[in-house]
């Protein structure tokens, strides 16, 4: 044991010494479970990349689960598969789109190329304006920051584990249930004001790369902005700013499209809400 602990980073052995905070050595020789969940918070920080992807798929599938899936029939699941026609590779990530018939505000995308959109989202936006959003989405995940929002999520499940572990209990893997907590916390998963900026610039890339309007990048911002679907929204855990918007503008003003735009209802039964709420 010396010897493998002698190789370990400082960080990770950092890692480690934390996870077993509170826990003396006797104990965690009396309690293997201790120690294997000090050992899953090490696993935590060093997940590789496919090893990610294998979690965040068996997370996605465990979401689709708890959720009303739209059919391919279904008006939801028609929009979606018609404007995300010819996505199914983004740059070098293979995705795969479904739309939950849930009122939420709200999109995500994980590390394996899972891309979901919530109803709520698609009544609010206009096709291209999801497609920003999907676009932004998907760069967190191909820019890494989702691969650490799991890994921090990951993390908690080993602390869970730990509290399972002191009660005489050993965990072994991720439950069901498990997986389902670590999908809503990678769905609420909070990122920095850098890493939402680098996902808005992927987002504008992404829409002048596949020929989208690149104008929709503002609008959807400013519909997020303006309150659209209040504390379970995505702007709950993707926080929007003027400053963010007057970014927005620049990069969509640097990428050949026009930034004086402003928002507009996704079809005639939006105008209509938006008219009554006044």
């Amino acid at each position: 044991m010396k010897q493998v602990t002698k190789h370990l980073p400082v960080a990770l052995l950092a890692l480690v010494l934390s996870a077993c905070a509170g826990t003396g050595v006797k104990e965690m020789v009396a309690n293997p479970g201790a120690a294997g969940a000090a050992m899953d918070a090490v696993k935590a920080a060093t997940l590789s990349d496919a090893e990610v992807a294998e979690v965040a798929r068996a997370a996605a599938a465990e979401m689709d689960s708890n959720n009303k899936v739209a059919t391919p029939k279904d008006k939801y699941g028609v929009r979606l598969a018609k404007l995300t026609q010819g996505l199914d590779n983004e740059d070098g990530m293979n995705l795969n789109f479904k739309a939950y018939l849930v009122r939420d505000v709200n999109a995500f995308a994980m590390a394996d190329g899972t891309v979901r959109v919530f109803a709520g989202l698609m009544d609010l936006m206009t096709d291209d304006e999801i497609r920003f959003v999907i676009g932004h989405e998907v760069g967190h995940a191909k820019l890494g920051h989702s691969k650490k929002a799991l890994q921090t999520a990951y993390a908690a499940s080993a602390a869970r584990k730990a509290a399972s572990a002191s009660g005489g209990a050993v965990v072994a893997g991720l439950a069901k249930s498990e997986l389902g907590k670590l999908g809503e916390e990678l769905v609420n998963a909070q990122f920095s004001q850098s890493q939402e900026n680098e996902a808005d610039a992927y987002g504008v890339e992404f829409m002048k790369r596949h020929g989208y309007n690149l104008s929709a990048a503002v609008t959807a911002m400013q519909k997020l902005q303006a309150g659209g679907g209040g504390e379970h929204s995505m702007l709950s855990s993707h926080p929007s700013s003027e400053e963010r918007i007057t970014k927005l503008k620049q990069l969509v003003t640097e990428a050949g499209g026009h930034a004086n735009v402003n928002a507009q209802p996704a079809n005639q039964k939006a105008a209509a809400k938006a008219k009554a709420k006044k």
